[in-house]
């Protein structure tokens, strides 16, 4: 019988590289792998958990969610097949998922997936005002069904309007919360691999118009006039269950629909602290869903503006602090 091929640690490191690309909340990047000749682990890197707005560990799981989501991508292009079990051991949480690498061919589209993870970035500058149609909301909350998350466009207006309003004061709750502001202001001015750096956040808030988004106060002027609201599309992940396999699921469906909305020209923004306190949440849980599910995350998705500047890539933190071999 022919044993199965080892993995080079060249590939581990080239999966990894890929998987860092993933979008996180503050870009914490919380996520660690352990590798070995055949599988990939991925475990939640708890130094990196936002303590203040994120107690549970749902945006870090949704983030770690997304990192698995591109190192099933970055492997299927190397030539490798990947079969994922999530949260493999109930004794060791932080452990979400086993990624077993076998022998495989490149998967299909693999070259234009992988240049949409480089591509990406979480642009929180105004849309162009173009609205979004609702077939094709509605065919990006199909991909992240794809992916095991579920997920619905908001194109009721009345819907809309509430998922605003609350969005909206659970920003004023963040910016009277001393924790949740100097938690912010703490992953604006870091100088290592993470965070959020000042060529990555948006234009003035008091403009009229603007969305309410968690970076007030810091400018960047390169994109004057107002945001058109009426034209932004409105997805929201949710589920029956608000535990962490939800939430990983979620992480995977979102990077999907991220990539999808990449290739399609649209800018996706997580609108995740209407998610984040407790208030908002509960409301949106009723309000919105109809006590039927857990709101996990909501995202607003626009078309890119193209007469703006390029953005620069956001930090990574280097392979070797987030990879271990044994």
């Amino acid at each position: 019988m022919t044993a199965t091929r080892l993995v080079p640690v060249e590939t581990l490191h080239r999966i990894v590289e890929v998987a860092s690309r993933a979008p996180s909340v503050h870009n914490t990047q919380p996520w660690r792998w352990q590798g070995d000749a055949r599988t990939l682990e991925l475990y939640a890197d708890r130094t990196h958990q936002l303590a203040a707005t994120d107690p549970l560990g749902r945006n870090l799981t949704i983030s770690c969610g997304a990192a698995l989501h591109h190192a099933q991508a970055a492997a299927g292009a190397l030539g490798w097949s990947t079969h994922v079990v999530r949260h493999p051991d109930p004794a060791q949480p932080d452990l979400l998922a086993s990624i077993e690498l076998t022998p495989g061919t490149p998967s299909p589209r693999a070259q234009e997936t992988l240049a949409a993870i480089e591509a990406r970035r979480t642009d929180r500058r105004r849309f162009n005002a173009w609205p979004v149609p609702e077939e094709r909301q509605a065919h990006l909350a199909r991909i992240a069904h794809q992916r095991g998350a579920r997920a619905v466009a908001l194109t009721d207006e009345s819907e809309r309007y509430i998922a605003e309003r609350l969005v909206r004061r659970a920003a004023d709750r963040q910016r009277a919360n001393p924790a949740a502001r100097a938690e912010l202001e703490e992953w604006l001015s870091r100088d290592a691999g993470d965070g959020v750096p000042p060529a990555a956040l948006p234009e003035p808030a008091d403009r009229a118009g603007a969305h309410p988004h968690r970076f007030e106060g810091t400018v960047r002027e390169d994109h004057p006039g107002p945001e058109v609201e009426a034209t932004d599309g409105l997805i929201v992940f949710f589920d029956t269950s608000d535990d962490p396999h939800a939430w990983l699921r979620a992480g995977e469906g979102l990077a999907a629909m991220w990539l999808a909305a990449e290739e399609a020209g649209l800018s996706l923004v997580p609108l995740s602290q209407v998610i984040e306190v407790s208030e908002t949440r509960q409301a949106f849980q009723v309000e919105v869903l109809g006590s039927l599910a857990h709101p996990l995350l909501l995202v607003r998705v626009g078309w890119r503006s193209t007469a703006g500047t390029s953005l620069a890539r956001t930090p990574r933190r280097p392979v070797s602090e987030v990879l271990d071999l044994v």
